[in-house]
């Protein structure tokens, strides 16, 4: 998605260790104009299939997920990172370690929202090596939906997240593939 490329390039920032930065427009202050555009294209990525609720993980894929459910036309649910006193103890659950913060996080989500009807789409900010759609993905079998694809809007091509997903039959769309990503400098896939 060339508007997204470019916005990463005019406000993106990149940090030691890998780390880009989106915060001023995707993942922290959001440009709500950018976020329907998103919303946009992934629903013309998904079109054709049954999408019935999108998933992703709080809190940064929340306003992604939601904008493109609103063009599917579906509800969103998203994956807790920590237990809190009003969620019921029936839930699903997966342990994902995140490369940004360093950290595992036990993600749940209530097993009355995520069912064995469900046509699931998955949703995240951003895929570097997978660990966070993959346990989505995992909520997701435990429960017998079926999945229908993930998106992420932004890709770390190089840490090869995406491509093991993909290997696995699985449909992986992203918005911006990054190739390669220096302190100076970051290369978008062609």
């Amino acid at each position: 998605m060339k508007l997204l490329e470019e916005r990463i390039l005019k406000d993106g920032k990149v940090l030691p260790g890998e780390i880009l930065k989106v915060g001023s427009f995707l993942n922290h202050l959001i440009d709500s104009r950018l976020l329907d555009e998103i919303g946009k294209e992934i629903s013309k990525l998904f079109a054709g299939y049954e999408i019935n609720k999108v998933l992703t993980l709080e809190a940064s894929g929340i306003p992604m997920a939601c904008a493109a459910a609103h063009y599917i036309d579906c509800p969103v649910l998203f994956a807790k990172k920590s237990k809190t006193a009003n969620i019921s103890e029936n839930c699903y659950s997966s342990l994902v370690h995140s490369y940004t913060h360093g950290n595992d996080n036990n993600i749940m989500v209530e097993k009355d929202f995520l069912t064995k009807d469900d046509k699931v789409l998955v949703i995240d900010d951003f895929l570097a090596n997978g660990a966070a759609l993959t346990g989505l993905i995992d909520l997701v079998n435990q429960a017998g939906a079926e999945l229908v694809g993930c998106c992420a809007a932004i890709e770390k091509g190089y840490q090869g997240g995406g491509d093991k997903l993909r290997a696995k039959g699985i449909k992986v769309e992203s918005l911006a593939i990054i190739d390669k990503m220096t302190d100076t400098e970051v290369i978008f896939r062609k």
